[in-house]
């Protein structure tokens, strides 16, 4: 492609190629090349004038590096030879900005032109057509036994059209438009960003080929291929079982969330979880989006998911139409002024209570999801706001996502490397932070662990559980190993494992019903959680509470560490969600933070539940909020963006009551003509329509 440069200044590059470089449906394509290029953080793409914006990084430092490259990627671009896409989200949000600014130009320039270029006559026809529009809405909405605000516009309208005040009829129609297409554009934007960062990316899946599993991309999955999905992950295909049998969390479907058997036979969908057993799955259809959109949807339509004060104030909004005919009458009444008392029919406070408050929700999602962090709905931004408790989990949660193995003790004769062997060999199936520092340790010893074992299980999500030697071998916490499996620890042994392991984690190993060893993992607090504790208390966060399956040694070790005023260790999963359960009981509004399979039941029980970056798909399926960075400030700035939006909502209200006020008291008396009352009205509904779009949170 020829193209010339611009702009040029180290991170950001214009270049220019002319109308006719590529037609508009090629602009999806290119801006997908174009933010392929390694070194591109963002591109913008215009058909219009063949234009390319690109804000890039330097390689190693350099940005000269990154320019040549960018240079060298566009004397080869070639848009027709480009695959067809939908386009990135990056691009569907620029093309959502243009299409949002052509239609408002667009209506302010039919505005002007007709007024300016089209006879009176002409002007006033147009005007009534349209203005019967609008009537006819309200009665229709009247007939149907409601009085909301489409009766009061209807009515307005209808009441301009009546004093031949056509120019006031037309200001309002033209006011109601611009509300309108605000509205629509906000939310369709919003819906595109959520759209983006509530994808699954499922990059490799496990295919069955001549009875062996092939690791291989998700998209080279075929109609027909054999999937194996194990527990703890997402389906990511729709299929039939064709071979074992599952617990199958459905609640993005079904919003069922007790899970169903799936047997050989039966139909699973993509985006559904996978919780206990392994399947194989025969690809009916790849569809990566079922579980966007059924969210989307959700968010979109679910009165469930709207914040209590939006829900509050649409009701609110057309339960105040009344009160303003009301005020139509009584002024008509004492005034005998059909003007001042059509001046009270152009002001309502309704429309814009009705219109910013769910912007101003939507907003705020978009901004999360700007920050890197997926909210499935506004009440969940407002449960946030409104907690005064917050549970964490401690493993991969409050510590690091990496712990680090640092002593194995074994029992029964058997060596270290031989516990290690075993240990990851059944651990490596598994999504969790200490099953990964076990494998991660085996790897750095140069222990290979070829499988020999059968199939692993959760039992209850409390452990690991298979067969070795046609010996059951069990793995996990001392609850699980000792007290459900029933291992055989003497108090001998256990003296040595307190003794060696101190303050580190402890993952017992048992074969055969008798103790083979255990492995002590060192766990240290993420570096920002001190910070970030402290400053959820200083955002009005009460209670911070710690439970994890871990040994009270460990547990009061991170405690002390950060600041933490309640643990409770050595918790089963269950009781995790009794804990949780209780707290509320007590009257607390909780949060609760976990990224494993075995906090999904306490995720479910709280107000509002947060899942790590690095959770199990459970997790962040159970969760109302997932975090796409590994930093738990992200909790105090979603604190705070959830305050704010509280604190901008009741601030709209007191502006609304107070300006609209104003408008009909000056209706009232004479001081504004029904234009004047109408222009302000919906003049100041746009205003704060227009501010509620704007960011809550100061960079």
């Amino acid at each position: 492609m020829r193209f010339r440069i611009v702009y040029d200044k180290p991170g950001r590059l214009r270049l220019r190629a002319g109308a006719y470089a590529f037609d508009r449906e090629y602009e999806a394509r290119v801006h997908k090349a174009c933010v392929g290029v390694p070194c591109v953080k963002s591109a913008v793409v215009h058909s219009a004038n063949g234009g390319l914006l690109l804000e890039y990084e330097p390689q190693n430092g350099d940005y000269g590096a990154s320019r040549s490259q960018i240079l060298e990627f566009a004397k080869s671009l070639n848009p027709k030879s480009l695959p067809e896409c939908d386009g990135e989200t990056e691009y569907q949000l620029q093309s959502l900005d243009d299409g949002f600014k052509a239609s408002l130009m667009g209506m302010i320039a039919r505005r002007y032109l007709l007024r300016w270029f089209v006879p009176f006559p002409i002007r006033t026809a147009i005007t009534v057509v349209r203005g019967l529009r609008y009537v006819a809405r309200g009665v229709s909405t009247l007939m149907s036994g409601k009085l909301t605000v489409d009766v009061l516009d209807g009515a307005a309208i209808g009441a301009s059209l009546l004093q031949r005040n056509y120019e006031s009829a037309g200001t309002v129609m033209f006011l109601l438009g611009v509300s309108g297409l605000l509205e629509d554009y906000t939310k369709a934007r919003t819906r595109t960003a959520l759209t983006g960062s509530l994808a699954v990316k499922v990059d490799k899946v496990w295919v069955v080929k001549d009875g062996v599993d092939v690791l291989i991309e998700l998209k080279d999955v075929q109609v027909g291929d054999l999937v194996r999905v194990r527990s703890g992950s997402m389906i990511p295909v729709d299929g039939r079982v064709m071979e074992g049998e599952a617990l199958v969390n459905e609640s993005t479907m079904t919003g069922e969330s007790k899970a169903v058997m799936k047997t050989r036979g039966k139909t699973v969908f993509a985006g559904t979880v996978l919780e206990e057993g392994a399947i194989v799955v025969k690809v009916r259809a790849v569809n990566g989006n079922t579980k966007i959109q059924k969210i989307i949807e959700l968010i979109d339509h679910s009165e469930d998911l709207k914040a209590s004060v939006q829900s509050r104030a649409e009701h609110l909004a057309d339960s105040i139409v009344p009160f303003s005919f009301l005020g139509f009458g009584l002024t008509l009444l004492f005034t005998q002024n059909i003007s001042r008392a059509v001046s009270i029919l152009m002001v309502d406070y309704s429309c814009a209570i009705k219109l910013s408050t769910p912007i101003s929700v939507i907003s705020a999602l978009r901004e999360a999801a700007d920050m890197d962090m997926t909210v499935k709905g506004g009440k969940y931004l407002e449960e946030f706001a409104l907690a005064d408790t917050i549970v964490f989990d401690k493993t991969g949660t409050l510590t690091k996502a990496e712990p680090r193995l640092e002593k194995i003790i074994p029992f029964g004769g058997r060596s270290e490397d031989e516990i290690l062997k075993i240990a990851a060999c059944i651990e490596e199936h598994f999504p969790h932070s200490m099953a990964r520092a076990i494998v991660k340790a085996a790897l750095e010893r140069g222990i290979a662990h070829e499988e020999e074992h059968a199939d692993v299980k959760y039992i209850v999500a409390h452990g690991i559980a298979t067969a070795l030697d046609e010996k059951r071998a069990v793995i996990g916490s001392k609850h699980f190993v000792i007290e459900d499996e029933k291992v055989i620890v003497s108090e001998e042994d256990q003296r040595i494992i307190d003794k060696e392991a101190g303050a580190a984690s402890v993952i017992y190993l048992g074969i055969g019903g008798e103790l083979a060893g255990a492995l002590c993992i060192s766990d240290p607090p993420r570096e920002e959680a001190a910070a970030a504790i402290r400053r959820l208390r200083e955002s009005g966060i009460k209670n911070v509470v710690m439970i994890t399956g871990d040994s009270k040694n460990a547990a009061q070790r991170v405690a002390e560490l950060l600041g933490i005023d309640t643990f409770f260790a050595q918790v089963l999963p269950e009781d995790k969600h009794h804990y949780v359960e209780q707290m509320k009981a007590e009257g607390k509004r909780v949060i609760m933070v976990g990224d494993g399979i075995n906090d999904a039941p306490a995720l479910a029980a709280a107000n509002v539940s947060v899942a790590m970056s690095d959770a199990s798909d459970i997790a962040r399926e159970t969760a109302d909020v997932t975090l796409r960075r590994e930093n738990l400030e992200d909790l105090v700035e979603l604190r705070l963006l959830s305050q704010k939006l509280m604190e901008r909502i009741m601030m709209n209200y007191r502006f609304i009551v107070a300006f609209n006020t104003s408008l009909l008291l000056g209706g009232f008396f004479g001081m504004l003509s029904p234009t004047t009352s109408a222009f302000l009205h919906n003049v100041s509904t746009m205003g704060i329509c227009a501010k509620s779009m704007t960011k809550l949170k100061v960079e």
